[in-house]
């Protein structure tokens, strides 16, 4: 029988190291947010663990959506390209806009995402990242709530992936360059 955690060069953030963080930036978001209108917003498809677990762990009263948004080709790297291929069902006006990511990279989505969306009149529009590649960024976005830093490396588990496979990992993980480089 295969088992996916063998393509696993090593574990960056355990399962319970993210549990203590989600609850950690369920607290604060629940702090920061009491009295306001909260919408929570998961970028899919790779958020969506994420947001499963913070939206749990948030006290106050929240609604959420959804939307997928694509800079990325099937390869390993941004195009550059942002594409709305599912925009949100509410409207924004005058509600909080937390966007839930799984992880802050490039910030090349972030950066087209962030204006558009204040265009649609909410009272503001913040980021939410459990993980953020800083050395990679190529837009000047940085997530206002972040889990971990982590290191310029394929990352996968917790809902982030490679050929939509890994995503359901409890954990985030290196993946080994022999899985990714033998397309």
């Amino acid at each position: 029988m295969y088992d996916m955690n063998c393509d696993i060069d090593h574990i960056l953030v355990s399962e319970q190291q993210l549990k203590d963080k989600v609850a950690q930036l369920g607290a604060a978001i629940s702090r920061d947010y009491t009295g306001h209108d909260l919408l929570l917003v998961s970028i899919l498809k790779g958020a969506v663990v994420f947001m499963a677990d913070l939206m749990r762990a948030v006290t106050i009263p929240c609604g959420i959506d959804f939307m997928v948004v694509s800079s990325y080709g099937s390869g390993t790297s941004t195009s550059g390209l942002v594409k709305i291929i599912k925009d949100l069902d509410q409207d924004l006006s005058g509600k909080d806009v937390l966007i839930v990511e799984d992880i802050l990279d490039t910030g090349v989505t972030l950066s087209h995402l962030v204006p558009m969306l204040k265009m649609r009149n909410p009272s503001s529009v913040k980021i939410c990242a459990i993980l953020s590649k800083p050395s990679r960024r190529q837009a000047d976005i940085e997530p206002d709530y972040k889990g971990f830093d982590v290191p310029d490396e394929f990352v996968v588990g917790y809902g982030l992936d490679y050929d939509e496979k890994y995503r359901n990992l409890p954990y985030v993980g290196v993946l080994k360059p022999e899985i990714y480089d033998k397309k």
